[in-house]
């Protein structure tokens, strides 16, 4: 009849199959590509659970820097490296090379040859510390860093040689000669002190690492002494 459309409806069955055709399942290739992801998220979770103790303490060091400190002399941050064409020489005149210094812990005194009363402390500290280490004394190496061109009473050098009585228990110096300006590039004092009110402690790869306070307690010196030698085993080479 006119006006009335004869089409037929549609059917519930056709309308569940358009809903099928727009609804498809996920490819194969679209759950491996989500099981690979939740792997790599997985895998990212358990590295980030395992650093965290790492970077935590990084943080904690190089932002953080808690007050609380153990060590009583001054960390010198970065350690300072011996220069290589700082000039040496024994008391002879003859050179003496920065490089033969490594290989040993090193406690330094800096003072002119005329050695007045602070410098005579000094050395009879870093004798007094060395000959407390004990076991560990051949680990570090005394040394005398004249700093101008004033000789050396022969008593001073004589109270800080070893003779042969004393050799078990006190080890020689080393006495040698260097031009003040020069070793103002390496070492230098706390502000308000001069270069002469400190003991220096440097490492055996030559880094100067340490400043000691003026008039330093012996105590609480050889405990520093004591740490570092306890946790750098073979770094240095014993007895040289």
């Amino acid at each position: 009849m006119s006006g009335i459309d004869s089409s037929a409806p549609a059917s519930p069955d056709s309308a569940l199959l358009v809903n099928f055709s727009v609804h498809s399942l996920p490819s194969t290739k679209d759950a491996t590509t989500l099981r690979t992801q939740r792997g790599r998220w997985t895998m990212l979770l358990v590295l980030l659970v395992c650093a965290a103790p790492v970077i935590a303490s990084y943080v904690t060091y190089f932002i953080v820097r808690p007050q609380a400190r153990t060590n009583y002399s001054e960390l010198i941050a970065p350690p300072r490296s011996l220069p290589a064409a700082l000039p040496l020489t024994d008391l002879a005149g003859a050179p003496v090379a920065p490089r033969s210094l490594q290989g040993q812990w090193l406690v330094v005194v800096v003072a002119g040859g005329a050695c007045d009363t602070r410098c005579e402390r000094h050395l009879w500290l870093q004798r007094q510390l060395h000959a407390a280490l004990g076991a560990q004394s051949d680990r570090v190496d005394k040394l005398w860093l004249v700093d101008d061109a004033a000789d050396p009473r022969p008593e001073t050098l004589r109270a800080i040689a070893a003779t042969t009585e004393q050799r078990s228990l006190y080890a020689p110096a080393m006495v040698l000669r260097t031009r003040r300006a020069d070793l103002l590039g390496w070492l230098s004092p706390a502000p308000g002190h001069a270069l002469e009110d400190h003991l220096y402690i440097v490492d055996p790869h030559g880094d100067w690492m340490m400043r000691v306070p003026a008039d330093p307690d012996p105590k609480r010196m050889k405990r520093d002494l004591d740490k570092l030698l306890g946790a750098s085993a073979g770094w240095d080479r014993p007895g040289r």
